[in-house]
């Protein structure tokens, strides 16, 4: 008899036009449901930004999300050292023309 909790392997496909969406910038909202990740491209001096991509999960994939995100990290640094950040928790970059902790 299989076992249905066993892992499966699942073949994921990206169309040939697919195109990147560039992101520097990420807000989270949550309700018990669910996580939102909305995505943009902050421009500096430019005091708005637009969402470019809205992503939506149940907790249990966004912690699955996080440990995946964890893992890679680990093995970016590993390969090419570690990602400096500042006090803030944000990492070091030129001025973007706001405060980013005002961003709401």
């Amino acid at each position: 008899m299989s076992n249905p909790e066993k892992s499966r392997q699942i073949q994921i496909e990206a169309p040939k036009d697919l195109k990147p969406i560039y992101s520097n910038f990420a807000i989270i909202h949550h309700n018990y449901n669910e996580l939102v990740i909305d995505f943009a491209h902050v421009m500096p001096n430019m005091p708005h930004a637009q969402v470019q991509t809205r992503i939506v999960l149940t907790p249990y994939h966004a912690k699955l999300l996080l440990q995946a995100l964890t893992h890679n990290l680990q093995n970016y640094e590993k390969r090419f050292g570690e990602i400096k950040m500042q006090g803030t928790g944000l990492p070091k970059r030129p001025p973007m023309g706001f405060d980013p902790h005002q961003v709401h």
